[in-house]
């Protein structure tokens, strides 16, 4: 297993270590001890799966207080494009964002820490997203932050965005609390 520090602190790629032979392919999507190694969380609370068409935007999602949550995520059909937005008041990367594309064909996972707004895109036909949280989900503790936010200037990579009524009612960032003190 490769893991690579992003950009912004906190924010890990890992490449899992995959085996290949005439039958198909192999991988360990998580092992509590591997990635407690490597720094991650060796309890996750709920798993997530997603499955969305081409040009839907879900997010920029996160949750506050108790309910903070840590994402371990991964793609296991289709092609995306996730997103981190750094919403730690005072981090030297604050309102800054990272983006990586994962696939059923890269394999690569996104760490995601508490601090972060979340949101992916979908760049094939269709995905199927698979996110392991470090909580469980809380609607009261839930935030949402507009995907076409100005003063992010996301490229999605999407021409014509499909996004739920409660995504096109996030608010700015400028707008938002300062839940996450760095």
């Amino acid at each position: 297993m490769n893991v690579i520090q992003a950009k912004i602190e906190g924010l890990l790629v890992i490449e899992p270590d995959i085996y290949t032979d005439e039958r198909g392919y192999f991988f360990e999507s998580f092992s509590r001890e591997k990635y407690k190694n490597i720094g991650l969380p060796s309890e996750f609370k709920q798993d997530n799966i997603s499955r969305s068409s081409s040009g839907v935007i879900r997010g920029l999602h996160y949750q506050i207080g108790n309910s903070a949550q840590g994402k371990l995520c991964s793609v296991f059909e289709g092609t995306v494009l996730d997103i981190a937005v750094d919403i730690r008041y005072g981090s030297p990367t604050y309102g800054q964002y990272f983006s990586q594309v994962l696939s059923d064909e890269n394999k690569l996972q996104l760490w995601i820490p508490p601090g972060f707004a979340h949101g992916f895109s979908v760049l094939s036909e269709s995905a199927v997203f698979q996110y392991k949280c470090t909580q469980l989900y809380n609607a009261e503790s839930e935030r949402c932050i507009r995907f076409d936010d100005p003063d992010l200037n996301i490229d999605w990579k999407v021409k014509e965005p499909r996004l739920s009524r409660k995504d096109l009612n996030g608010i700015l960032f400028k707008n938002i609390d300062r839940d996450f003190i760095y």
